[in-house]
């Protein structure tokens, strides 16, 4: 089955810098697109990334072009989030979750199963 195991989280101040991770395992990581998810409290799911299977392409909500970077390592089953400028705002838990097929478009909906079981808390304050 899907296992997903974020890592990476903690406090900081406004301005720095985090790298996430996460560990794919029980699925052929290199045949699937895999996207980054943020929850703050009281908040709707927020989309962050996506990136295709072998990394070729990769896509970013608005908000964080620029700030993040996603990307994968195939040979060792693991996805980034290399998170830079941080902002009290992007205090959140953080999760990755495994798309439905190879495309960055990531189409369909992805079943609660294909997310991190607990995700990574990110918290950006002075």
């Amino acid at each position: 089955q899907v296992q997903l195991v974020e890592s990476g989280g903690g406090s900081v101040q406004p301005g720095e810098s985090l790298r996430l991770s996460c560990a794919a395992s029980g699925f052929t990581f290199s045949d699937y697109a895999m996207v980054w998810v943020r929850q703050a409290p009281g908040k709707r799911r927020e989309w962050i990334s996506t990136i295709s299977k072998s990394a070729v392409a990769t896509k970013y909500a608005d908000s964080f072009t620029g700030r993040f970077t996603v990307s994968r390592d195939n040979t060792q089953n693991v996805l980034y989030l290399q998170m830079d400028n941080l902002k009290p705002d992007d205090t959140a838990v953080y999760r990755c979750a495994k798309c439905l097929g190879h495309s960055v478009l990531c189409p369909g909906t992805i079943p609660d199963a294909h997310f991190g079981a607990q995700g990574t808390q990110v918290t950006v304050s002075t």
